[in-house]
């Protein structure tokens, strides 16, 4: 069993896949010599194999990740107390195409559903999607209340809670309502009940306005305080719903029309050596069969941007890219919080030290296809391939992002572990197996495994687009099965 990796020829530092003690000699065949590890190196975490002057940058990825701020010899612990990062604010991006087009490969099939306007689905559900947070208790009612209309090819009944649709304005009532309007939009949904109160600002014409034409066997709308007893209209509304969500069946349907999200949270020094590279073969290998894949959590590219500008595939995309960016930047400086305020104490127990070294770790799910476009918060994937979203580091928040630009299904990678679940059903990766074994009601799937020496990323990716394809025939992730299904809404946005 290997104990460290040194990921590209450029670096300067080792990762230690498991942890390694004081006096341990660390065999590095790639350049044919051994380190003794100078001090315990916790699993995850970063060892020097060369000397590095204090103010020398530390390359990982082949990338610099920060600099020194001592003396380090080899077999130094490389972390928080001895490395800084680089970053600072905003940067002027010029593009240098280095494009890698995939080989195209034939899609196969899933088994899904046909939606009546031609999209596919991988669930056939119904949801109740609150306009404003005063109904969230009727709609939790309703589908408490209502369990007995889940039958037949129904997968089930949801609703995603929320505290907005009032007492907002300017473009942060925009947010929100562009946001539930994408998600009434969202195919898994074969059914939708759109709640209201009736005095909020988020009104009924506002909200039709947002979800333009649509569906009137498909989505219903209840305005609460115009009946007498909202829980018996919504309950006949429900079963109409459900008669019409019971036509659909699961039909053979191309790979082609698959959209996956991806997303990291709780990583670890692992991340971007087992899970997160699995993802982006994953992602390779989708695009390769005409599918979708969407790569969101803006501020985990800062410090890594070079791994992605250039692959943009024209230079309109590229400027999509540099506002997307450059726009998140500017919204920690209004706040007043420096662009670098990150990583989370979690990531740096796991051995994260600097946001350029999570950052290089969470682009790896990006694989290397070009990318096709770059979209705004609440807009829906247009464009086959590889897309970069706009949204922030906070998981749920970001997940329920992917979920409105239309991903089918999620894959979340995590070295800690965490058990929520977005709209879309939410597939968690581990980086490491201790946490698979430890979390066995949390996680999907084990790229452990590489770390171990059992298994390469390729195996892995194989095994992972196999699941993906169960999952996306009807197979229930660990969080689907605990009903673990939320939403957060974020409160900014740039214009792309």
């Amino acid at each position: 069993m290997p104990l460290t990796i040194h990921i590209n020829p450029a670096d300067n530092v080792v990762v230690a896949l498991h942890p390694i003690a004081r006096g341990t000699a660390v065999d590095l065949p790639d350049l044919g010599y051994a380190v003794t590890a100078a001090e315990d190196i916790p699993q995850g975490h970063k060892m020097a194999i060369a000397p590095i002057a204090a103010g020398e940058n530390v390359i990982k990825y082949g990338f610099p990740i920060g600099h020194a701020t001592a003396d380090a010899a080899p077999g130094a612990w490389m972390h928080t107390h001895n490395l800084k990062t680089n970053l600072s604010g905003e940067v002027a991006y010029t593009y240098h195409p280095d494009l890698h087009p995939l080989t195209p490969a034939e899609p196969g099939t899933f088994l899904g559903f046909r939606r009546a306007d031609g999209r596919a689905a991988i669930r056939n559900e119904i949801w109740i999607i609150p306009t404003v947070g005063c109904v969230n208790d009727c709609a939790k009612a309703l589908v408490r209340d209502n369990q007995d209309l889940v039958t037949g090819t129904i997968d089930g009944l949801y609703t995603f809670p929320h505290p907005f649709g009032c007492s907002q304005t300017g473009h942060d009532h925009a947010q929100t309502r562009k946001l539930l309007a994408a998600l009434v939009r969202h195919p898994n949904a074969a059914a939708v009940l759109v709640l209201s109160l009736g005095c909020e600002n988020l009104t009924h014409e506002q909200f039709l306005e947002e979800l333009g034409d649509y569906d009137h066997d498909r989505v219903r709308f209840l305005t609460c305080q115009e009946v007498e007893d909202e829980l018996a209209a919504g309950r006949e509304i429900l079963k109409e719903l459900a008669d019409y969500a019971g036509r659909f069946r699961r039909q053979p349907i191309p790979v082609s029309e698959l959209v996956v999200g991806m997303k990291c949270g709780g990583s670890d020094g692992l991340s971007g050596v087992t899970a997160n590279p699995t993802i982006g073969r994953f992602s390779d290998m989708l695009c390769a069969r005409g599918g979708s894949t969407v790569l969101t959590e803006v501020p985990e590219m800062f410090g890594a941007e070079g791994f992605l500008m250039n692959r943009c595939r024209n230079e309109e995309v590229f400027g999509k890219a540099v506002r997307m960016i450059n726009g998140f930047k500017e919204y920690f400086l209004r706040h007043n919080e420096v662009v670098y305020e990150n990583p989370s104490p979690g990531n740096k127990q796991g051995g994260i030290t600097t946001l350029e070294d999570k950052s290089c770790g969470c682009v790896q799910k990006g694989g290397s296809a070009p990318i096709m476009d770059v979209i705004g918060y609440g807009d829906a994937v247009t464009t086959k391939g590889l897309n970069l979203l706009y949204g922030p580091g906070n998981d749920l928040v970001s997940a329920t992002a992917l979920t409105a630009a239309g991903a089918h299904l999620i894959l979340f990678s995590t070295g800690r572990g965490t058990p929520f679940g977005a709209p879309a059903p939410t597939l968690k990766v581990a980086t490491n197996t201790q946490l698979a074994e430890k979390k066995p009601a949390w996680i999907d799937y084990n790229t452990g495994v590489i770390a171990d020496g059992k298994m390469t990323i390729d195996e892995t990716a194989r095994g992972l687009y196999d699941l993906v394809m169960e999952v996306a025939s009807g197979r229930k992730t660990k969080a689907e099965e605990k009903g673990f299904r939320e939403i957060s809404i974020f409160k900014e946005g740039v214009t792309l």
